[in-house]
């Protein structure tokens, strides 16, 4: 099994990968934020959705918003967010390699570097020419990541998270030439602890352009967040739009 295949990781780290000031900030960028900028009607597509921090503040400001996400326990906790919020989500469990929906979204997002997860670098190309492919012409994806250069200000000394009641111990490893990377974690609650890992391609602004480019995207501009700030040496994040040009341009698919 792979790691992102365990439900039990997913929900023994929610407080630390989901945590509150994640879901306020969510919905703060959804209401500010120019790269958000949605209209009632418009179809949303949130791969890799997790509990819905993304796409319930989508969907209350009157998107109709599609979820997917590989772990049931994910897409539980987006359903219960939605019912809360008193708004509809339409929640797909589904291993993103596989899913397309063929011109069906005017906007398709992938937050919270939920994008790289397959040692096969092929697949992850997959992903990213299937959001393509879900794509209408026009249409907008959106990425949210922690780009190897933020990482590798990151990277090297180990990290102590205080969490939901207890605390957090990470500690990264690069691997494969600053390919991919490999964080361990370690939740420590009373007398309790809780040991997972994941590993995941990190790339660069440079890597992740010749990606989408790859895939058949256009327009791609790389941000230093969602405020539309450069994605220079003080960036937090490196966040990318890009374009599924119009047919006139050409249909690459």
């Amino acid at each position: 099994m792979e790691w992102f295949e365990d439900d039990g990781f997913w929900v023994d780290f929610a407080g630390a990968l989901f945590a509150p000031h994640r879901r306020q900030e969510a919905q703060r960028w959804v209401a500010t934020s120019p790269l958000f900028t949605v209209t009632t009607g418009t179809r949303a597509l949130d791969l890799g959705c997790g509990p819905g921090t993304y796409a319930v503040p989508l969907a209350a400001r009157g998107a109709q918003v599609t979820g997917v996400d590989l772990s049931a326990a994910m897409l539980d906790q987006a359903r219960t967010a939605s019912k809360e919020a008193g708004v509809a989500l339409r929640l797909v469990r589904a291993d993103m390699r596989e899913f397309v929906e063929p011109a069906c979204y005017e906007l398709v997002i992938s937050m919270y570097t939920s994008f790289g997860y397959f040692a096969d670098p092929e697949q992850n190309q997959l992903v990213l020419r299937h959001a393509w492919q879900s794509l209408v012409p026009g249409g907008r994806l959106l990425m949210d990541l922690f780009s190897k250069e933020i990482f590798a200000r990151w990277a090297g000394t180990p990290k102590t998270v205080e969490v939901d009641g207890g605390y957090l111990f990470m500690r990264d490893t690069v691997l494969d030439d600053w390919t991919r990377f490999r964080s361990d974690w370690t939740l420590v609650r009373g007398v309790t602890a809780r040991h997972g890992f994941f590993e995941q391609f990190v790339y660069s602004a440079a890597e992740i352009r010749a990606m989408l480019a790859a895939a058949g995207f256009t327009g791609i501009v790389c941000f230093g967040g969602f405020a539309g700030e450069p994605y220079d040496n003080n960036a937090k994040r490196l966040v990318v739009q890009a374009t599924r040009p119009p047919e006139s341009e050409g249909d690459l698919a």
